[in-house]
């Protein structure tokens, strides 16, 4: 969508890491991104080490999501009427509160797996409202022409946060106690919460129109992502992609305890995989540049399609990290064409209502993913668990080769001045 140049963003300089407020938002999702990534590799430790129980692991990883399915549709209408920025430092003190109960059970010895629900559940709530209210707030302190190099700048800090996470929450989980991670991720939420504050730029281009129904609202954003064929089939895409994703912590968290692993070994695993993640944020602004949105879309999925069955293959922990390496290392990648593809057409008054559409659609499948992996862990084995898992990436692949509008995509600068 053309915009007015009174409506444009912030003037473009060429070096992000100069960008004040930019950095400032960046950093708070840095800090608290690896704090999570810490704590969220030791929720299945913990609850298997309480229960032994691959399924009400499964159960927890999907209680973190569920919330988009139930929140994420409203709280798109309500992101773009609220003040985003504080919005984001609520949810930042929502979580750091939320997270603080594990370690305060641990240490009174009354730690029970419904509270590791609740928990789980509560932050998945408040990660729904922060997460919209961030993507809606990314389009004001960055302009529309970099939004690919600072989506490709956040998937590199992110992954190298994934690279550290997993190995500091597994070294603070055994040598200081299975709270040290919780109370780790919960100091990163008040840090992120201090960063945010100190944004300077107001995160809506103008006041909000008087407020009408909600319903009305929700609609508008509704229409709008379902008008353009080509956001609409990569949001029903993205979500079948993260439907598989969501399965493969706890696969390979099964997969290393059946070859004996410790969790320290877990943790450098994830650490391996994260890794790839890294270098595909550096790659990603190149092949953004150099190929078409449907050559991108299409060549990664067919990619991690094929790659996924190498789980059963992998012989080791490390091979195994090498295997999630691989298919991370194409994740950033994908991320970063689709999201600033679809930001940099969305108008600032329907930011939060079409990423909360956009979102639902690719999220909405994770907990089911989460869920259906222990299940069939437990009940079915790790060889059928991967086979069907593998037949959906399969299924995703083929469906986007045969997608006419996600193959017949106009180029970013082309979509964006349409």
């Amino acid at each position: 969508m053309r915009q007015n140049p009174s409506q444009r963003g912030p003037p473009i300089n060429k070096n992000l890491w100069k960008n004040a407020d930019y950095m400032r938002l960046w950093s708070a999702q840095v800090v608290s991104t690896f704090g999570s990534s810490a704590s969220s590799v030791i929720y299945p430790l913990l609850i298997l080490a309480l229960t032994n129980s691959p399924s009400a692991a499964g159960i927890a990883s999907a209680l973190r999501i569920l919330p988009y399915l139930a929140f994420s549709i409203p709280v798109g209408a309500l992101v773009d009427r609220w003040d985003r920025k504080r919005v984001m430092v609520v949810c930042d003190l929502g979580r750091l509160a939320a997270v603080s109960c594990i370690p305060i059970a641990i240490w009174f010895d009354a730690l029970a797996l419904w509270q590791i629900y609740v928990v789980s559940a509560v932050e998945g709530s408040f990660f729904v409202l922060f997460n919209i209210a961030e993507v809606a707030a990314l389009p004001r302190v960055v302009p529309n022409e970099q939004l690919p190099a600072a989506t490709a700048q956040n998937h590199a800090a992110f992954s190298a946060a994934v690279v550290a996470g997993p190995s500091a929450g597994t070294l603070l989980y055994q040598w200081l106690g299975r709270a040290a991670p919780f109370v780790f991720d919960a100091l990163t939420y008040l840090v992120s919460a201090l960063s945010v504050l100190a944004i300077r730029t107001p995160l809506r281009r103008e006041a909000p129109a008087t407020q009408g129904n909600l319903r009305q609202e929700i609609a508008q954003g509704l229409r709008w992502l379902w008008d353009r064929p080509v956001i609409r089939t990569t949001a029903f895409l993205t979500g079948g992609v993260n439907f598989v994703y969501a399965a493969t912590p706890l696969i390979m968290i099964v997969l290393a305890k059946q070859m004996n692993a410790t969790d320290m070994d877990i943790g450098v695993m994830f650490s391996v995989g994260g890794l790839g993640g890294v270098f595909g944020s550096l790659l990603a602004g190149r092949v953004q540049r150099r190929f078409t949105f449907g050559q991108v879309i299409i060549a990664i999925v067919w990619a991690q399609a094929l790659i996924f069955p190498l789980y059963l293959l992998a012989p080791n922990v490390l091979l195994l990290g090498a295997v999630f390496a691989a298919i991370y290392l194409l994740a950033p990648i994908y991320n970063v064409v689709q999201f600033s593809y679809r930001i940099a057409q969305i108008p600032d008054a329907l930011q939060g209502r079409v990423n909360s559409v956009f979102r639902l659609l690719a999220v909405g499948l994770q907990p089911l993913g989460a869920a259906l992996c222990g299940f069939l862990l437990e009940y079915a084995g790790a060889a059928w668990t991967v086979g069907l898992f593998g037949l959906c990436y399969l299924a995703l692949a083929v469906w986007a080769a045969c997608s006419r509008s996600v193959r017949e995509a106009p180029a970013f600068n082309a979509a964006v001045a349409a």
